[in-house]
């Protein structure tokens, strides 16, 4: 039993370690227990909250509230009954939550529009999970898990995480490097939200996490105010796998559109697990926009930006913790 209480220590630790570093903040208790607001037909007295996060939404004035479900599982435990379990679990809490009052006393600002979601974290605290999670879940019907209109469930599995793992090790060993590179205390970063058409960043001094949507996409946009000077910094976390030019191209072009590449900005493309010609197809692709977009003039602005875009690998890192090692944290 009391291993079985370090091993669902670990998502605890991983989580607080990991969402910190993207600005997401907790509130209220954690391992809470809350009263069903629908106990005939949820079946169950209470609700658990293992941990509630939340973030101010870019493009709106309301602030998210993650409700999350924190699993630690070995390798073995890992499958769809059990990721069925929990997100049917995961569906009421975020259902009733919408309806709780003793929910909104212990986690919601009185101040704010709130919008609840439901995080269901799937930590392999082996770290031996090699298969593929999306086949696990690939069965799992929204419709099933009832939840209100609007409300959403998230569900990061195991390579999500060891990716989001990966970039906040990558900033932390930024914002401790003494090069180029080097990023500044985390007060002159954020997370970046462009003016689109339709939908203005309302809320840009208070909106710099990075929202739920944003650790689910295929790149992370961090912004930052460079230490030497007052010059802008981006890194672009990117995750695909860099197997063809046009997806480059497609990155690079969202770059220029939202006003990224700029003459004083110094932008870094990181990768993590990539194919072998990634590199190649890259340069092959900074060749192509300026050959197409800048109409080969070289000595463009643009073609200048496009040239100064640097794209290296992250060094891959696996998070582990020991049981016993959880055991000893006396208090």
């Amino acid at each position: 039993m009391a291993e079985t209480v370090h091993i669902a220590q670990m998502a605890e630790k991983i989580s607080d370690e990991l969402f910190a570093e993207f600005f997401w903040k907790k509130i209220g208790p954690t391992n809470q227990n809350w009263p069903c607001e629908d106990q005939d037909h949820h079946n169950v007295k209470t609700h658990p909250s293992d941990v509630v996060f939340f973030y101010d939404e870019p493009y709106s004035q309301a602030r998210t509230y993650v409700n999350c479900d924190l699993k630690s599982y070995a390798k073995d435990s890992i499958s769809t009954s059990a990721v069925r379990s929990a997100l049917e679990s995961l569906g009421k809490q975020v259902a009733c939550a919408e309806k709780s009052d003793e929910w909104r006393k212990l986690y919601i600002h009185d101040d704010v529009t709130p919008q609840i979601s439901g995080l269901l974290f799937v930590y392999n605290h082996d770290g031996e999970y090699d298969k593929n999670f999306d086949t696990v879940i690939v069965s799992l019907k929204n419709e099933a898990l009832d939840l209100p209109r609007g409300s959403k469930i998230v569900v990061l599995g195991p390579k999500d995480i060891f990716w989001l793992d990966n970039v906040r090790y990558e900033i932390r060993q930024m914002r401790g490097s003494s090069g180029p590179d080097q990023l500044p205390a985390a007060d002159k970063c954020r997370y970046f939200y462009p003016q689109l058409v339709l939908k203005a960043n309302v809320q840009l001094e208070k909106a710099k996490s990075a929202t739920l949507e944003m650790l689910t996409a295929p790149w992370i946009v961090l912004e930052y105010e460079r230490p030497q000077s007052q010059a802008r910094g981006i890194v672009v976390f990117y995750r695909r796998d860099g197997s063809t030019t046009q997806e480059f191209m497609y990155l690079i072009d969202y770059l220029r559109h939202y006003q990224v590449l700029e003459e004083s900005a110094r932008v870094h493309v990181k990768v993590l697990d990539v194919v072998p010609t990634a590199q190649v197809n890259f340069q092959k692709a900074v060749h192509q926009y300026i050959a197409e977009v800048a109409n080969g003039d070289m000595g463009s602005k643009l073609a200048q930006c496009v040239e100064a875009i640097k794209f290296s690998r992250i060094t891959q890192v696996l998070t582990t913790f020991s049981s016993i090692e959880l055991g000893m944290g006396y208090e």
